[in-house]
């Protein structure tokens, strides 16, 4: 029986026990702190959910214009490796062309060149004759030579254009890269924005809104209510191609920002700055850095109505000036083209276009 009994627990000796006290604490606290940081990140306040999102947005639309020039790069990139392409079709087509005449040409002197020239000479009955076919045979030899160097000089040139086209190629890989890239880092702050404000209530969320309103109008209707000191039908603008541009600013007004597009339905900010410019006849680059060196740099204090304006340190956001300090652009997401100062936003230049 004595076997079978429980060894006795014996007390821990006093600095032993102070020791094992101490380290269920602190195991305790550091449980606690590891659960603590398991939770979501503290309770932002409505304020500080507005400047986050608000930050996120401004960087997805930088993410956005670097998105568009990647693709820009990309479909150019695409042309042209199907233009070296087609033009290697078209050249192998002549090359195969021209050695299927350098072969028949080969095969009709191999026919006919069999006997030494000065035997022919002896066995001919009309030495003239014979002059006169040795003629033909020397034109011939010149011939394929000719058919020769030609031949030589288009593998030549298929060559170059094949690694040529291999360059292209590795450009087109390149920026399908970057493409992919950036379209991850855009959806990834815009899916961010939306969930920080999901945590707003509804009456939260209505109050956000209002205040991305209050510098422009949402919508067309209500553009055409802020905008009654620039009547559309009296733009002062400082040509017919710049009032053209304004002009169909206005008609876009209302419509939503899709991030990457360029109209007719929908717009990004560089997007609808170029429509409005083609619809004027002139052609714009697509991003934000580049359009704004595609005219004349001007002064803040010059702007006139068709003017491009340009927000942020990065050049990430631009709109279409139309007078008395006030801009049509494509904000972001949700909040679709619409009128508003440009004091909106920190500015960083403006260019009219040519």
């Amino acid at each position: 029986m004595a076997a079978h009994r429980k060894p006795k627990q014996r007390p821990l000796a006093g600095n032993t026990a102070r020791t094992a006290a101490t380290l269920a604490l602190a195991g305790a606290a550091t449980a606690t702190a590891f659960e603590g940081s398991g939770h979501a990140e503290p309770r932002l306040t409505p304020a500080q959910l507005k400047a986050k999102v608000d930050k996120l947005y401004q960087e997805a639309e930088a993410a956005t214009e670097r998105y568009n020039g990647a693709k820009e790069k990309s479909g150019e990139a695409q042309r042209s490796l199907t233009a070296l392409r087609d033009e290697a079709a078209r050249k192998t087509d002549r090359l195969n062309a021209s050695r299927n005449a350098l072969g028949s040409l080969a095969t009709s002197q191999y026919r006919a060149g069999g006997i030494d020239p000065a035997v022919q000479l002896a066995l001919s009955s009309d030495p003239d004759q014979y002059l006169e076919r040795a003629a033909i045979v020397d034109r011939a030899g010149s011939r394929q030579a000719v058919e020769i160097a030609s031949v030589e000089k288009q593998l030549g040139e298929l060559k170059r254009l094949r690694a040529t086209a291999d360059g292209r190629l590795a450009d087109l890989r390149t920026h399908q890269a970057d493409l992919a890239k950036h379209k991850a880092i855009v959806q990834k702050k815009l899916g961010t924005a939306e969930q920080l404000l999901t945590r707003l209530t509804a009456q939260q969320r209505a109050a956000y809104e209002a205040d991305a309103r209050r510098g422009g109008s949402a919508t067309a209707a209500d553009a055409g209510r802020s905008d009654r000191g620039t009547p559309r039908g009296a733009v002062r603008a400082p040509n017919a191609r710049a009032a053209q541009a304004v002009s169909f600013a206005y008609g876009a007004l209302g419509k939503p920002y899709v991030w990457g597009a360029t109209g007719p339905s929908a717009f990004d900010c560089s997007g609808l700055t170029q429509a409005a410019w083609r619809a004027a006849g002139v052609s714009l680059p697509r991003t934000t850095y580049t359009q704004i060196n595609a005219g004349q740099r001007i002064s803040r204090s010059q702007l006139a109505p068709g003017d491009l304006v340009f927000f942020y340190s990065g050049i990430s956001h631009v709109g279409l000036y139309i007078g008395g300090g006030q801009m049509i652009h494509a904000p972001r997401p949700g909040a679709p083209v619409r009128v508003a100062p440009i004091d909106q936003m920190p500015f960083a230049g403006a260019t009219r276009p040519l």
